[in-house]
C-alpha cells in the first residue's frame, strides 16, 4: 500500500493566524489579538498566501476586504481552530453531564453493596450517561488495572504496583455483629465470652486465623471458627441467622456513620465493641496513573470520596489534584 505522502506546509499555527486574520480584516487587530506584533502578523499572512496561492485580504481604500477564497475560507477556519481548541484543552473541564461511561470498579461484596446506591445516585443527578460494573476482587488488582480491566479499587489496598495512585478514604475499626437476642449482646462483652462464642471468619484465601486470633492469644485465648466465607455479606447473613459472631467494619468513635456498616444495619446486627485491640481498617482507592488527569474518571474518584466518607471533608486529594 502506497504511503501517503505529509501535507505541505502543515502548521496548526497557520490555520489560527488565517482564522484571526479572516474574523478581524486587519492585520494589526489580528496582531493584537494572538498577542503578536503587525511585522510577525504581516510575514504570517505572505505565507498564508503562498500556501493558499489567494491574496486572501486586498486594501480597499483605508481597509482590507476578504477575497471570495477567504470568504469560503472563513467558517471552516473558525471551525478547524475550534477543534484543535477542544482536542488541546485540559480535561477537567469536561460536563458530568456530557460523560458517556462505563466504570468498572474492582470491590469486596461489602464495600460494593456500599459504594452502588450511592455512586447510582449521584450519577441520577450529575451524570446520568454514567454506567457501574463492580467486579469481585481479585488476589492481584495491580494487572487488571495496568492492563485497563479495572478503572478503579475500593477497599483494602494492600497489593498495589508501584507506579499505582492510591487515596486513602477512610479509617475504620471492626466491630462484633451478633443478631438480636445473641447472649454476647447481655452484659459486659469480655475477651473471655468473645473467645467462647462460635464466629464466622471472612477470607478469600479460605483462611481461619486472623488479627482477632492473635488479639485472643494475647490473652491467652482462642475461638472456635465454624466457618470461613469469601465475603462479609455472607457472614452476616449467617450472623443474622444464628448465633455465629462476624466482624464488621464500623466508623471509629467521634467519626460519621460509613456505608460500610449499612448491611449489618440492615440485617439487624447488634454492633459490639470489641474488648481486645485490633489494627484499624484502612479503605482506599487505587487507580492507574494514567487516569489520573482524565475528567470522567476525576468525577468518578470524587463521587467515590463523597459515598464512602459522607459528612467528612474532603481532606487529602479531596480536590482531586491527585
Amino acid at each position: 500500500m502506497p504511503v501517503s505522502s505529509p501535507v505541505p506546509n502543515l502548521d496548526a499555527n497557520l490555520a489560527v493566524a488565517l482564522d484571526a486574520l479572516l474574523a478581524e480584516q486587519s492585520v494589526t487587530r489580528a496582531a493584537a489579538r494572538l498577542r503578536t506584533s503587525p511585522a510577525a502578523m504581516s510575514r504570517t499572512l505572505a505565507r498564508l498566501r503562498r500556501v493558499l496561492q489567494d491574496p486572501l485580504l486586498v486594501r480597499a481604500g483605508q481597509a482590507m476586504v476578504p477575497t471570495p477564497r477567504a470568504e469560503e475560507l472563513r467558517d471552516e477556519a473558525a471551525a478547524v481552530v475550534r477543534r484543535l481548541e477542544a482536542l488541546l484543552a485540559p480535561g477537567g473541564g469536561t460536563d458530568p453531564a456530557e460523560l458517556r461511561r462505563t466504570f468498572t470498579v474492582q470491590a469486596s461484596d461489602l464495600v460494593g453493596a456500599a459504594l452502588a446506591p450511592g455512586l447510582l445516585g449521584l450519577a441520577a443527578l450529575q451524570a446520568p450517561g454514567v454506567s457501574l460494573r463492580v467486579l469481585a476482587e481479585e488476589w492481584e488488582a495491580g494487572p487488571a488495572l495496568r492492563e485497563g480491566r479495572v478503572d478503579l479499587e475500593v477497599g483494602a489496598i494492600d497489593h498495589v504496583d508501584p507506579e499505582t495512585r492510591v487515596d486513602e478514604l477512610v479509617t475504620l475499626r471492626m466491630a462484633a455483629g451478633v443478631r438480636a437476642g445473641h447472649p454476647l449482646a447481655e452484659g459486659p462483652l469480655t475477651p473471655a465470652r468473645l473467645a467462647a462464642a462460635e464466629h464466622v471468619a471472612v477470607s478469600r484465601r479460605g483462611r481461619f486465623t486472623g488479627p482477632l486470633d492473635a488479639a485472643l492469644a494475647d490473652h491467652g485465648l482462642s475461638r472456635r471458627v465454624s466457618a470461613v466465607l469469601p465475603g462479609h455479606l455472607a457472614a452476616m447473613t449467617l450472623a443474622a441467622a444464628g448465633d455465629v459472631v462476624c466482624l464488621v467494619p464500623t466508623a471509629l468513635p467521634g467519626e460519621p456513620p460509613t456505608p460500610l456498616s449499612d448491611a449489618a444495619h440492615a440485617l439487624g446486627l447488634r454492633l459490639l465493641e470489641i474488648p481486645v485491640p485490633l489494627p484499624p481498617l484502612s479503605i482506599g482507592m487505587a487507580w492507574h496513573p494514567r487516569h489520573t488527569a482524565d475528567a470522567g474518571h476525576r468525577w468518578l474518584r470524587g463521587a467515590v470520596r463523597r459515598v464512602i466518607r459522607p459528612g467528612r471533608a474532603a481532606g487529602r486529594g479531596g480536590s482531586d489534584a491527585s
